[in-house]
């Protein structure tokens, strides 16, 4: 089974987006993507 990061809306704090990491990846991901709760683009944050 691999691994999914999931991705929450740093506004309203739904979780919008799952992704595949990198085989590397050290830092926490942060991705501005569109959240459809606030209807704009957000920063989206890694959760835990």
């Amino acid at each position: 089974m691999k691994k999914k990061i999931i991705l929450a809306c740093s506004v309203c704090g739904k979780r919008n987006y799952s992704v595949e990491p990198k085989k590397d990846q050290t830092v926490r991901l942060e991705i501005k993507k569109y959240c459809p709760h606030c209807n704009q683009h957000t920063l989206h944050k890694q959760t835990i």
